[in-house]
């Protein structure tokens, strides 16, 4: 497995082990934050008057909240490394920007999804969010301390609940594995989709979704042959390039393997309670159906 895939899957893994500490299960308790998207344009405008010097550290990272703590160790890394892709990006940073300064007005439509998911599955946990502005290379991620979202990374502010949804579910989830196998992870990120969907009205990941059902009996072949290996290549975080499709076509086999299941279920809610806690990922497969014709071939 690429390295890339191993740091990856380990920060997965720590994360998961870390969401299971308590958060209040009221939707009401959680905060929204934003101030250090305040914080890093302060720093961006001291960086465009005098860009010989690195003021990312002292007006930014170092006055953070626990958000930007949390999406700095294999994100943000440190404040010569952000100022590095400032430099480069700083055409992206500045578009962006008038974006990132709306992310509040998105709060109320993330509660509703949070008094959602409440009602699926009740013992729900509601942490912090967190909006952050990293080094453009990743949009959202958890820990212990809550759920950070990736503000630069966002070019329509009206995706920001669906995105908030897919990071709440996966705070919820406990079926994270160390080192899990396209199938496990596949069924990790789609479930996400599936159920962050539910709660929130939209899948972050259309373009996916709309591919794979375009192509779904050449890419369930496919998927069915990869399913039990731990090479991720042009199904998860990244493609070769060796046809034209997206990327993250995992999320989308994913997403139907849960549907199929949660479709099955006579009990929705106990369905829900199951996605987040499935015990043994190949069984969940079977039981939803979804694949089994490829499964014979």
């Amino acid at each position: 497995m690429p390295k890339y895939y191993l740091t990856l899957l380990t920060i997965f893994f720590v994360n998961a082990t870390y969401a299971q500490l308590a958060f209040s299960n009221n939707p009401d308790s959680s905060v929204f934050l934003t101030k250090d998207i305040d914080n890093f344009w302060k720093a961006f405008d001291q960086f465009k008057k005098d860009s010989a010097t690195n003021p990312f550290g002292g007006a930014y990272l170092d006055i953070g909240s626990a958000g930007v703590k949390g999406f700095t160790p294999n994100r943000i890394r440190n404040a010569e490394n952000l100022m590095k892709v400032v430099k480069k990006r700083y055409a992206d940073y500045e578009k962006v920007r008038p974006v990132t300064l709306q992310m509040s007005k998105k709060e109320k439509q993330c509660r509703s999804a949070f008094y959602a998911l409440k009602y699926w599955y009740p013992a729900a946990q509601y942490p912090p969010v967190y909006f952050v502005i990293g080094a453009y290379n990743s949009g959202g991620t958890f820990n212990e301390e809550g759920i950070f979202i990736g503000a630069e990374m966002q070019t329509d502010i009206n995706n920001i609940p669906f995105l908030v949804a897919h990071e709440l579910i996966h705070f919820q989830q406990k079926n994270w594995k160390e080192y899990p196998t396209l199938l496990e992870q596949s069924i990790i990120e789609g479930s996400a989709d599936f159920l962050g969907e539910l709660i929130s009205g939209e899948n972050i990941n259309k373009e996916a979704m709309n591919y794979g059902n375009k192509n779904e009996a050449r890419l369930c072949r496919e998927f069915v042959a990869r399913m039990d290996s731990t090479d991720y290549k042009d199904w998860l975080y990244g493609v070769s390039g060796k046809d034209d499709r997206p990327k993250d076509l995992g999320y989308w086999i994913g997403y139907n393997i849960t549907q199929e299941y949660f479709n099955k279920a006579a009990d929705k809610k106990q369905a829900v309670k199951e996605i987040l806690d499935i015990k043994d990922c190949k069984a969940f497969l079977l039981k939803s159906g979804y694949l089994r014709a490829f499964l014979k071939e």
